[in-house]
């Protein structure tokens, strides 16, 4: 028989793709997403990769009477959390959001959890809890100290997961800090699909490539890196899924919490970025510096040690096939879902 999963923000980058391996290792899904930064067309697409189409709720987190519904209604096995807002920039400017849509949705989602009988998690985290405290390579033990809203409501959920399984050792939890994932499914069918313009690396470049934005504005040029621009360990999507996947069937004989970064293990520059993208499409990428964003560090890239020696995973896809696959997206899909 196979299990039932929960997965929250299936719809959106990193839930679609999480959705396509879950169906790959023969799991059901059900999924909730309130299509906030998504679009139900996703869980189509899911389909058409997979011959499995998973069923969907439109429901927000914070909703705990939808939840109950959809809790009552299934006996799932574990529960996938990749729901969530995760724009540094504007987290700063609304700071309100990201504290309700991160931590007190993640609060009402664990409440209904916890209510019924529920106790297998896996939490999408982000790198950004380190903060500048850390060094690269950045390692698990490494202080928290995020200098960023965003950062700071993940650190917040983490802190709640420690404190619940300090209460109840029944809970299974792993915390899955990313970096930067970028690319997209290599049948071109998925992706990422931001609203407005993209606050994000790859999906800027990729609106410039496909000529609806005129330059890509690189936010500083003068960090203490080879080239002066800022340095992030990106990681393909995929291999972002196929962690997910690894980390739920640890905890299905492994109870208590575990944190694992997920990552490549190796830093690129924006300037690096936007030469393997120009190789990858032939398109040229016009760009111009601009001062650097709050919260922004200089360098930053994920020891993956424990992740492959805990999980077996490691990643697989270099920074040509993330732009490769990126590329195809963006010129399958000009306008994206819509």
């Amino acid at each position: 028989m196979r299990q039932l999963l929960l997965v929250t923000g299936g719809a959106g980058y990193i839930g679609s793709h999480t959705c396509v391996e879950l169906h790959r290792n023969d799991y059901d899904l059900v999924v909730i997403d309130n299509f906030s930064n998504s679009k139900p067309a996703v869980l189509e697409r899911i389909g058409r990769i997979t011959g499995r189409h998973p069923t969907w709720y439109e429901a927000d987190l914070r909703d705990r009477a939808a939840l109950d519904r959809i809790f009552s209604q299934y006996r799932f096995a574990g529960v996938l959390h990749c729901a969530g807002v995760k724009s540094i920039a504007e987290a700063e400017r609304d700071p309100l959001k990201y504290y309700q849509n991160n931590f007190e949705a993640s609060m009402c989602l664990i409440e209904a959890m916890a209510h019924h009988n529920v106790r297998r998690l896996v939490f999408s985290s982000s790198a950004t809890v380190y903060g500048e405290s850390a060094r690269a390579p950045y390692r698990e033990e490494a202080p928290l100290a995020p200098n960023t809203v965003y950062g700071r409501s993940k650190m917040m959920v983490e802190e709640v997961l420690h404190d619940l399984v300090h209460a109840d050792p029944s809970w299974q939890i792993a915390i899955l800090r990313y970096f930067n994932p970028v690319g997209a499914h290599p049948s071109g069918l998925l992706g990422e699909d931001p609203n407005g313009i993209p606050n994000n690396l790859m999906p800027y470049i990729c609106q410039v490539a496909i000529g609806k934005l005129n330059e890509l504005a690189i936010f500083g040029h003068d960090y203490p890196t080879p080239d002066g621009t800022g340095v992030r360990d990106y990681l393909h999507t995929v291999d972002l899924a196929q962690g997910h996947v690894r980390a739920l069937q640890h905890l299905f004989s492994n109870p208590g919490l575990a944190t694992f970064n997920l990552g490549t293990g190796r830093g690129y520059s924006v300037l690096e970025v936007v030469r393997a993208f120009e190789s990858a499409s032939g398109c040229k990428i016009p760009y111009r510096f601009a001062p650097r964003r709050p919260g922004d560090i200089a360098n930053y890239f994920a020891d993956v040690t424990r992740a492959a020696e805990v999980l077996g995973w490691r990643a697989q896809r270099g920074l040509a096939e993330m732009c490769a696959d990126s590329w195809r997206w963006q010129s399958l899909n000009p306008d994206g879902y819509r």
